[in-house]
């Protein structure tokens, strides 16, 4: 406990300090960060590779590669993030500054998970560093050697203060969530998420949870089977099946089912050979826990390909099970494992209402040529993010935002959305000590005529369009009186020039 104290009063007396806050700073520490991915490649996609068994393409095009394009996308946009924001404002605001400040929240804390041990750590650090808090991060002691790496390698290029890291399993994050923090982002699952929550309630802290569910796959008739299969394959199979916004099932007509299945069984074959387990792209189950859960899942199903096992190495093949009853073990949790349960539905209607009945998923995806079908399936269902004739896809696209609701989370990250989470928007309003008089109407005594003038200044609204109308109206009277004053001026001078001409005996008609 005392330990924990430590790291975190370190922290925030850090903070305290300010050296955080300015913008120069920040991105200083962030081209530091980038610098350290960089020089460190190697070490990083070994780390990956002892974990997950993840080969280097797959490494870096899962996780250094997002890293490097978040940090250069921060660095870049940070200026114009962090800027007061400018707001609209009334009629009794007109003369006044009013605007959004972004300011740090404090000492923030981000708690990693195992199947992405780095992107997943790395991607809040830098919204948070860039908001201008103070972090401790908590990688996933499940990968034990990327987590070593990270509590190596960032106090040899960040600030040692302000960015500590803290190792270890259940006990000593159970220490740490004791402390108060101003900020947690956690990435896990569900269960875990309630206890986090739990532990910051006790401070009033506000949470991000990134958690999980059972993102569902909704296959049309009117869909080109070949290329959703593919598609399909390529977001299921991704490191072992182990991605929170994997297709969890798949939906389909049992017309297509058998169809289905032989798309994805040729796609595993173009992906992984004809022998999975020596295919360098193909990953492991993280251990032998998760390896025995995945496998139990396996019970009692109908599998129409795959299905072998070795538990030694934690090798589960690609599996695809037919026939799924609602009911059954393998749909009730998470599957977080290459086993993909195909369950019939004869509509989307079907479809829709199967969606509807369980709790709301990380991610929705939807096939079809029908586009007016996927946003109806859209707009009649709920889920943290939704692509549409692809699969995890959405995640990539750094301008939305990345999270969940319900079971599967709150709160979101990526980018700028990063950025605002780990951040608060303080309303700013400056006004001058001038023009007393105009705020008459809110001292006492109250009356109904200062009422009156209140409703007018706060209540009023104006159609722009009318108002333009009504400005140029006004510049027409305003024309025409001038246009009329200017011409009875003139008639005026030239009867004043004829009586002058006929006192002179000059002829009035030349």
């Amino acid at each position: 406990m005392e330990k924990m104290q430590q790291i975190v009063g370190r922290a925030r007396a850090a903070f305290r300090s300010g050296r955080s806050r300015p913008l120069e700073f920040r991105i200083q520490q962030l081209k530091a960060l980038e610098r350290m991915v960089q020089e460190k490649e190697k070490e990083i996609l070994a780390a990956l590779k002892a974990d997950l068994n993840k080969c280097g393409y797959n490494a870096y095009s899962h996780e250094i590669l997002g890293v490097l394009g978040e940090l250069a996308l921060t660095i870049e946009k940070l200026p114009s993030w962090a800027a007061p924001q400018p707001v609209k404002k009334n009629l009794l605001t007109m003369r006044d500054e009013a605007y959004i400040n972004y300011e740090p929240l404090g000492v923030v804390l981000v708690i990693g998970a195992w199947n992405y041990p780095f992107v997943l750590v790395m991607q809040p650090l830098i919204g948070a560093i860039a908001a201008g808090n103070a972090v401790v991060v908590k990688p996933s002691e499940v990968s034990e050697n990327t987590a070593r790496l990270v509590a190596e390698l960032l106090p040899q290029y960040l600030d040692k203060d302000l960015y500590a890291v803290v190792t270890g399993g259940v006990p000593e994050t159970t220490e740490l969530l004791t402390q108060r923090f101003d900020h947690i982002l956690y990435t896990g699952n569900t269960a875990v998420g309630k206890i986090v929550m739990a532990a910051a309630a006790k401070h009033l802290t506000p949470v991000t949870l990134e958690l999980g569910g059972k993102s569902p796959c909704y296959i049309d008739k009117d869909c080109d089977l070949a290329v959703a299969c593919r598609r399909i394959t390529w977001g299921k199979y991704m490191n072992c099946g182990q991605t929170c916004i994997a297709p969890d099932y798949i939906l389909c007509d049992p017309s297509i089912q058998s169809k289905v299945v032989e798309n994805i069984k040729a796609t595993l074959k173009e992906f992984y050979g004809e022998d999975v387990k020596s295919s360098p792209d193909y990953e492991r189950i993280i251990n032998q826990r998760h390896f025995k859960r995945v496998k139990s899942l396996l019970e009692g199903q109908k599998i129409a390909h795959g299905g072998e096992t070795d538990e030694a190495s934690c090798f589960i093949a690609p599996t695809i099970l037919t026939d799924v009853s609602p009911d059954s073990k393998v749909m009730e949790e998470e599957i977080f494992g290459p086993v993909l349960p195909i369950v019939p539905v004869k509509s989307v209607e079907e479809a829709i209402e199967f969606i509807n009945g369980r709790e709301k998923p990380l991610a929705l995806y939807v096939f079809s040529n029908n586009k007016q079908l996927i946003k109806r399936v859209i707009s009649e269902t709920s889920s943290g993010g939704v692509t549409g004739n692809d699969v995890i896809m959405h995640f990539f696209l750094s301008t939305l935002p990345f999270g969940g609701v319900g079971h599967s989370g709150m709160g979101a990250y990526h980018g700028k959305h990063s950025f605002e989470t780990f951040s608060h928007r303080r309303a700013c309003l400056i006004k001058d000590l001038k023009m007393e008089s105009t705020n008459k109407m809110r001292y006492p005594p109250g009356s109904q005529k200062k009422v009156d003038w209140a409703k007018f200044f706060l209540l009023k609204r104006f159609n722009k369009a009318r108002i333009g109308l009504f400005v140029l109206a006004l510049l027409g009277v305003v024309a025409a009186v001038m246009i009329k004053s200017h011409q009875s001026v003139l008639k005026r001078k030239a009867l004043l020039v004829v009586l002058a001409v006929q006192r002179l005996g000059w002829p009035s008609g030349w």
